[in-house]
C-alpha cells in the first residue's frame, strides 16, 4: 500500500512538472547569475515586441490595440507552459496576416458600405467601427479554434505532425507569406485607399488596385515611410555587423515609433497632410468574453492551418535554441502550451500567436537565460497598455508599415535556397517552388494545402522510383558499394548483389522486379520459356536417336548456340546445392545455361521496411522461378518488420510445392542471417558461395 501511495505521487508530480516546466526550473533559480541577464533581455525584447505587436495588428485587419494584447497575454501564459528558454512567444507576420485573410473573408469592406439616405452622393465611405468590431470576433475565434485544435493534437501526442511540414515546403511558404505582407503594406507606405482582398490570386488584385491608385499617393506618407525603411535597414545592418561590440542590439523599431509619433503630434500630420494615424488607442485591459461560437463552421480549416503553421515555426525555432544551449524541448508540451497560449487569450480578444525568430534572436542575443525574460517583456507591454497607450495615437501607419518591411529582409534572403537546393536535389526545389508559387497565387490556406499535398506525393514518387544498383566490395575494407558510382568496388565471379534503396509495395513491386532482372542481366521467363524450348528439342532428337541422355559426374561444359538457342550442358547440373528432390525437371541433366556466367544473387534489403501483399507476391513469382532454373537466390539483412512477409513468402511457395515448411526447404531458398553487421553478412556469403563453386 505504501509503495502504491509513492508510486501515485511520484507519478502525479511527474506530471505536473511536465505540464507546468516552470516549476521544474523556478524553485532552484540563480538569481544572481541569471537575474540581471534576463532583466537586461526582457526589456530589449519588450521594446522590441512594442511597435511590432501595433504593426502585426494591421495585418490581422484588427485596430492596433489588439495587437498589444497579443503581446502580453500569451507570453504571460508562455511562461508558466513553455519548454524552451529562448523564444520569443507573441504576434508573428505570417500567423497574422493568415488570420488577416480570414477576417477580410468573413466580413468584408462591401458588407459596411455607408449609402447617403438621399442618394445625390453615393459615398463609398465605411462602417469602419462595425466592420473592426466584427473582424475582432472573427480573429477571437479563429483564434480559440486554433488553440483548442493544438491542445487536443499535444493531449494526444500529435507533436509529430510538424514533420510533414518540411523545411523546403515551411522556407517556400514562408516567402510566400512574406509577399503577400509586404504586397498589403505598400498601400500604407503610399497612403491610398484601397480594398483589401483575399482568396485566389489576391496578390495580384491588391498591386493592381495599388498600382491603380499610385497617382493618387500622399506625398507626405511616402516620404516618411520612405525615411523608416532607409532607418530601419541602416540599423539592421549595423546591429548585424557589431553585434559581438553591442552589448545590446540598437533598438531601431522603438526609435522609429518614437520618432515619428513626436514628428506626426508636432506637424499635426494627420489634419494639415492627410496622414493615416493609428487613431484611438483605449486605455486599460478588456473584460474576458466568450467568441461568437456561430462563426465556427467556416473556420475550422483556417484554424487547422494556422495551428499546424503556427506549431510548426515554435518548435522548430526551440529546437535550434534548444541544441545550442544544451537541453530538450518538448514537442508535444509545446503544442499543448501553444494552444493554452492561444485559447486562454482569445478570451481577453487575442489574435494567434506563435514565436517570432527577430524578437527571439534578441531574447537569446542580449543574455537571456530563462523565461523570466519574456515575463519582463509582457509586463513592459502591460504599461504600456494600462497607462500610456494613448501616446501612440498620432503613430503614421506609415512607420508601422515600414517596420513591417524591414523586418522580413530575412525572409527574402530565403530566396537563396534555390541555387543551393539545385545543387543538392531537386525534388526539395520543387517543394520549395510550388510551396511558393502556390501561396503566392492560391492564398496561404490552399496554398499551404497544395504545398504538404506535393511534399507527400515527393515521397510516393521516390519509394515508387528508387535507385537500384549491384553491389561490390571495395578490396581491403568491408564495404560493399555501386559499381557503377565508385570504381573501386568489384563484382565476385558470378555473384550478383543487388540492392534497392526503398521498400518493396504495391507502387513499386513490378518496377523492383524489372530492376532486378535488367541489373542482374537475368530474365526468368524468357530463361524458362527457352529452357522448355530446349527440352523439346533434346527429347525429339533422343526419340530419333533412341538412345537415353548420360548423366555424368566430371567437369561442366557449355555451349551457346547462335540464333537464340540455348546453351546445354552434358556433364553436371549447374550449381547444385545440397541434395537432390524429386522434381523430374532437376532429374534431367540438360539445362540452360545463361548468357552470364552468374550463378546466385543476393538481395540486400537492408532499405527494405516492409513488404506488403503486392510485393510479397511479385517477390514470390520470382523466387518460385529462379531456382527452377538452377540460379539461387539469397535475402540478407532482413529487418523486424519485414519477417512476417518473408515466411508468408516461404509458406505459399512450400505449400505451392506440397512441401512441408522445415528449415531444409527454406534453406533451399534462403540463408537467413541475422547481423548488426552488413559487411558480416555479405563476407559469409561470399565465403560460402565461391567455396561451394570451388569444389
Amino acid at each position: 500500500h505504501f509503495c502504491t501511495q509513492t508510486c501515485s505521487s511520484e507519478k502525479a508530480k511527474s506530471a505536473a512538472l511536465s505540464f507546468m516546466p516552470i516549476l521544474s526550473w523556478l524553485p532552484s533559480y540563480p538569481v544572481r547569475k541569471y537575474l540581471f541577464s534576463d532583466v537586461v533581455s526582457g526589456l530589449s525584447t519588450g521594446v522590441v515586441q512594442l511597435p511590432q505587436g501595433l504593426a502585426y495588428a494591421m495585418l490581422a485587419a484588427v485596430p492596433p490595440v489588439y495587437g498589444l494584447y497579443s503581446s502580453f497575454y500569451p507570453v504571460l501564459l508562455y511562461t508558466f507552459f513553455g519548454t524552451s528558454r529562448h523564444i520569443s512567444v507573441g504576434t508573428f507576420a505570417v500567423i497574422s496576416l493568415m488570420i488577416g485573410g480570414v477576417a477580410v473573408r468573413e466580413a468584408p469592406d462591401s458588407m459596411y458600405m455607408n449609402i447617403n439616405a438621399t442618394g445625390s452622393n453615393a459615398s463609398d465611405a465605411i462602417n469602419v467601427e462595425l466592420r473592426d468590431k466584427s473582424r475582432v470576433q472573427v480573429a477571437v475565434m479563429v483564434t480559440t479554434l486554433a488553440g483548442l485544435i493544438q491542445i487536443v493534437l499535444g493531449l494526444l501526442r500529435f507533436g509529430f505532425v510538424a514533420i510533414y511540414l518540411t523545411e523546403p515546403l515551411v522556407r517556400g511558404f514562408t516567402t510566400a507569406a512574406s509577399m503577400h505582407v509586404v504586397i498589403s503594406q505598400l498601400k500604407y507606405l503610399l497612403g491610398v485607399e484601397t480594398q483589401r482582398y483575399s482568396g485566389f490570386l489576391s496578390a495580384i488584385y491588391s498591386v493592381k488596385a495599388v498600382l491603380s491608385r499610385i497617382t493618387s499617393t500622399n506625398i507626405a506618407t511616402f516620404l516618411l515611410g520612405l525615411g523608416c525603411i532607409i532607418f530601419l535597414y541602416v540599423i539592421k545592418v549595423l546591429n548585424e555587423r557589431f553585434k559581438k561590440k553591442l552589448p545590446i542590439p540598437i533598438p531601431g523599431e522603438i526609435i522609429v515609433v518614437i520618432v515619428s509619433t513626436s514628428i506626426s503630434y508636432g506637424l499635426s500630420l494627420s489634419k494639415e497632410y492627410k496622414v493615416h494615424v493609428v487613431g484611438n488607442i483605449p486605455t486599460g485591459l478588456r473584460p474576458p468574453a466568450a467568441p461568437n461560437i456561430s462563426l465556427l463552421p467556416n473556420l475550422v480549416t483556417d484554424s487547422f492551418a494556422i495551428a499546424i503553421v503556427g506549431f510548426s515555426m515554435d518548435v522548430s525555432l526551440a529546437k535550434i535554441f534548444a541544441l545550442k544551449h544544451g537541453y530538450s524541448v518538448d514537442g508535444n508540451q509545446e503544442l499543448i502550451a501553444l494552444g493554452l497560449c492561444n485559447f486562454i487569450s482569445s478570451f481577453f480578444q487575442t489574435f494567434a500567436v506563435t514565436c517570432s525568430m527577430s524578437r527571439s534572436l534578441v531574447q537569446e542575443s542580449t543574455g537571456g537565460k530563462t523565461q523570466i525574460a519574456g515575463l519582463l517583456a509582457s509586463l513592459l507591454v502591460l504599461v504600456v497598455v494600462v497607462a500610456i497607450g494613448f501616446v501612440f495615437e498620432p503613430l503614421p501607419q506609415t512607420a508601422l508599415a515600414a517596420i513591417i518591411m524591414v523586418n522580413l529582409i530575412g525572409m527574402f534572403k530565403q530566396f537563396r535556397d534555390i541555387p543551393s537546393l539545385w545543387r543538392t536535389s531537386k525534388i526539395e526545389l520543387a517543394i520549395w517552388v510550388i510551396a511558393f508559387i502556390a501561396s503566392v497565387l492560391l492564398g496561404l490556406d490552399y496554398g499551404l494545402l497544395v504545398a504538404v499535398t506535393f511534399a507527400i506525393l515527393t515521397v510516393i514518387y521516390r519509394t515508387q522510383s528508387p535507385k537500384s544498383s549491384i553491389l561490390g566490395h571495395v578490396a581491403n575494407t568491408g564495404l560493399y558499394c555501386d559499381v557503377d558510382e565508385y570504381e573501386e568496388a568489384a563484382e565476385y565471379e558470378g555473384i550478383k548483389i543487388f540492392h534497392s534503396n526503398s521498400s518493396i509495395y504495391f507502387a513499386n513491386s513490378d518496377l523492383y522486379v524489372n530492376s532486378l532482372k535488367e541489373k542482374t542481366g537475368l530474365n526468368p521467363e524468357h530463361l524458362q520459356a527457352a529452357r522448355k524450348a530446349q527440352k523439346k528439342q533434346k527429347e525429339k532428337a533422343n526419340s530419333n536417336q533412341s538412345s537415353p541422355l548420360k548423366i555424368c559426374d566430371e567437369a561442366v561444359t557449355h555451349e551457346v548456340l547462335p540464333q537464340g538457342h540455348v546453351a546445354v550442358a552434358e556433364d553436371q547440373k549447374n550449381g547444385q546445392f545440397g541434395d537432390r528432390h524429386g522434381d523430374s525437371a532437376s532429374e534431367e541433366a540438360v539445362f540452360l545455361e545463361p548468357f552470364s556466367t552468374v550463378h546466385s544473387i543476393i538481395l540486400d534489403w537492408t532499405s527494405a521496411t516492409f513488404i506488403d501483399s503486392v510485393g510479397a507476391k511479385a517477390i514470390r513469382q520470382v523466387l518460385a522461378l529462379f531456382p527452377v532454373l538452377h540460379y539461387y537466390l539469397f535475402v540478407t539483412h532482413i529487418v523486424i518488420q519485414v519477417q512476417h512477409a518473408v515466411k508468408c513468402i516461404l509458406t505459399h511457395l512450400n505449400c505451392a510445392k506440397g512441401e512441408r515448411t522445415t528449415s531444409y526447404t527454406l534453406l533451399r531458398l534462403f540463408i537467413f542471417i541475422r547481423s548488426d553487421n552488413i559487411c558480416t553478412d555479405f563476407l559469409f556469403y561470399m565465403h560460402y558461395l565461391r567455396k561451394r563453386y570451388r569444389n
